[in-house]
């Protein structure tokens, strides 16, 4: 793993610049693209800090399309990403968990060929509590088989393969960006002392083996019988439980320490909870980057191909060798 020294401090836009050099048919777009997704985590990071001495936490009373709650931080996230990506003029379509269909960019004059998906405040419930949340984005090419008639979703139903970039921003104890554009993973903490995200772990790997194991275990009983064996082998092997109920911040531990994030199908769930094109796919390649793996308990999850928008998922995702260990319990079970 490579650091850069203290002296020699590299922002994430040159670190962007400095990852285009090695492609020779970058032409500046892109770090334009992301510049607009950290200039909006920074402008959310400021909000998330003073939440609670401004008018900014509880809900809205309003539902998403989802069917939750909307927190006043959700809808000033989503707003606050939708603004600062609209002028981008080379994003056509921008698709939010919180909204029920695809923004097209009216600025980009059909130029625009970059998609981005992102679900603006991960973990919101725990806002109140001052529990770590986080912002998780996806970027893809649009299709060139699809025709103007057929509308934006066509373009954005892609598997994660053909991710060309994801990231998150964690806001915790200190604000934390992680991306990957299929180089590795690279990770920044916001200095807020020049406003800047700044390099501090370059080519990050997950450990492959972490006896920590992450799960909301109140759901256990209804849960396949291999994620139940799996448990209780755990706990007769000495492993650790940590959940937070935060997707980012369990997917952060589990990225720097090892282990597996488990989010099962569950009888009321039998598709699972989390989102595929917003948090599984995103959170499976920089897992994957990372040295990771991620699946649905049965297929890789960056080869599923999406049927809808808001798509539900079962996620395992972490260390490879932990992956594949509750792939072994669920073949058994």
């Amino acid at each position: 793993m490579e650091r850069h020294p203290v002296h020699g401090l590299v922002t994430v836009a040159q670190h962007i610049i400095e990852q285009q050099r090695n492609h020779p048919t970058a032409t500046g777009q892109f770090s334009w693209l992301l510049s607009g997704i950290t200039l909006a985590t920074k402008i959310i990071e400021s909000y998330v800090r003073r939440a609670g001495i401004t008018n900014v936490l509880g809900e809205t009373g309003e539902s998403n399309v989802q069917g939750e709650l909307v927190q006043k931080l959700d809808m000033i996230a989503n707003e606050t990403i939708v603004r600062c990506l609209g002028y981008r003029g080379n994003i056509g379509i921008l698709v939010s968990e919180e909204e029920d269909e695809p923004r097209i960019v009216k600025n980009s004059s059909g130029s625009g060929n970059y998609i981005v998906l992102f679900d603006p405040l991960d973990g919101s419930s725990n806002i109140d509590v001052n529990v770590s949340i986080g912002t998780i984005f996806s970027i893809l090419h649009k299709r060139e088989d699809v025709w103007p008639s057929d509308g934006p979703e066509k373009h954005v139903l892609q598997p994660g393969i053909r991710q060309l970039a994801a990231g998150y921003v964690v806001y915790g104890s200190s604000t934390v960006l992680a991306y990957t554009t299929g180089d590795g993973v690279h990770m920044f903490t916001l200095n807020p002392d020049i406003g800047a995200f700044v390099l501090h772990q370059e080519s990050v790997r997950m450990p492959d083996v972490g006896k920590t194991y992450s799960i909301n275990e109140a759901y256990r009983a209804s849960f396949p019988k291999g994620i139940q064996d799996y448990l209780e082998w755990a706990k007769t092997d000495n492993y650790s439980q940590r959940y937070i109920g935060s997707l980012v911040a369990d997917f952060h531990r589990t990225l720097l320490r090892g282990g597996v994030f488990l989010y099962p199908p569950t009888k009321k769930s039998p598709e699972g909870k989390l989102r595929l094109l917003y948090e599984a796919n995103p959170m499976a390649f920089l897992a994957e980057q990372a040295g990771g793996a991620a699946t649905d308990g049965q297929h890789r999850i960056m080869e599923k191909n999406p049927q809808h928008m808001h798509e539900r998922t079962p996620l395992i995702i972490g260390s490879k060798s932990e992956v594949e260990r509750v792939h072994e319990f669920l073949e058994k079970g």
